[in-house]
């Protein structure tokens, strides 16, 4: 087992219907690890590229769009049997919310509160709170 943690970053992208604010969670698809759980989408930082660049590089791959990062959301620390991972989580936007799906096989909106954590792959789950707490989702 390694000691070092593999650093990943995540997309929370929002959208506003009306004066309520929905987050995007998206189902891993079969054949993926983790599969059949939902998650805020990312991967992997590369050697070389900020974390800004893999989270747009990764959206781009996984979700076909080009988006826009916002400002950090925060962070989690996992360890899974073979791996431990540091999760940073970004606001981002999209200019559009149809996805183009390659390693999911669903997409969701969801007000953050009415979130079953129990859906969420173990390591999105104490983002949770964190968005909630942003204003945008108080209402």
């Amino acid at each position: 087992m390694q000691n070092e943690s593999i650093l990943v970053v995540a997309a929370v992208i929002f959208r506003q219907r009306g004066n309520i604010y929905e987050v995007a969670l998206f189902r891993r698809g079969p054949g993926q690890t983790g599969q059949g759980s939902w998650e805020f989408p990312g991967g992997k930082v590369e050697s070389g590229e900020t974390e800004i660049e893999a989270l747009w590089r990764e959206i781009k791959e996984e979700l076909g769009v080009e988006v826009k990062i916002g400002g950090f959301v925060g962070e989690t620390h996992h360890q899974y049997p073979t791996k431990k991972i540091h999760l940073k989580f970004y606001w981002v936007q999209s200019p559009v919310f149809s996805f183009a799906l390659s390693e999911h096989d669903a997409v969701q909106w969801f007000q953050p509160r009415l979130i079953d954590k129990s859906i969420l792959s173990e390591a999105d789950r104490p983002i949770i709170e964190q968005i909630e707490q942003d204003p945008r989702f108080r209402a």
